[in-house]
């Protein structure tokens, strides 16, 4: 599995959420952006995301996932 292939699935799941995405194979970070999903607990954040991929998971197409959620603003003073 490739990082562009969890971008474009997340990205089109989820309307209006940027998902900028490092590593290869099976392993991957996740940095989220948006201001929706940070106004969430981060249990319900996470969720949102694992409901995706849980066929993924569950097949072993990905085997470990960490996420990092950002607001638009957070994530702008980032770059």
């Amino acid at each position: 599995m490739q990082a562009v292939e969890v971008k474009g699935f997340l990205e089109s799941k989820l309307p209006g959420v940027q998902v900028e995405v490092e590593g290869e194979g099976c392993n991957f970070q996740l940095n989220v952006i948006s201001d929706e999903l940070t106004a969430l607990s981060p249990v319900k954040r996470q969720q949102q995301i694992y409901a995706h991929l849980n066929p993924w998971i569950a097949d072993g197409s990905i085997h470990a996932i960490t996420m990092k959620f950002f607001s638009s603003a957070a994530w702008a003073e980032r770059s």
